[in-house]
């Protein structure tokens, strides 16, 4: 529940997140709705997907628990950045 929440209030930041931001929360959400990666990474041409596949790769460890937790906080940790350089 808190999770599909936070994957909504994700969509509604005003700016952007970094590159590096989107790829730990594509990575988190990925493990914790699919869970481990299955296919084989993408080929060097494929740059956007094969930094995809690594960043989901990376936490490949993680429970369903876990990642939806971390994502969670990851989300927060960007309201939080974005509300304190609206207010600056």
């Amino acid at each position: 529940e808190e999770f599909e929440e936070h994957a909504e209030k994700v969509k509604k930041l005003t700016a952007s997140p970094s590159n590096e931001d989107l790829l730990i929360l594509y990575g988190l959400y990925k493990q914790a709705t699919v869970g481990p990666v299955t296919t084989s990474r993408p080929g060097m041409f494929s740059m956007k997907e094969r930094a995809k596949w690594d960043a989901w790769k990376a936490v490949e460890g993680k429970s369903t628990d876990e990642a939806m937790s971390d994502y969670i906080t990851k989300v927060k940790q960007l309201l939080e950045a974005e509300a304190s350089s609206a207010s600056a």
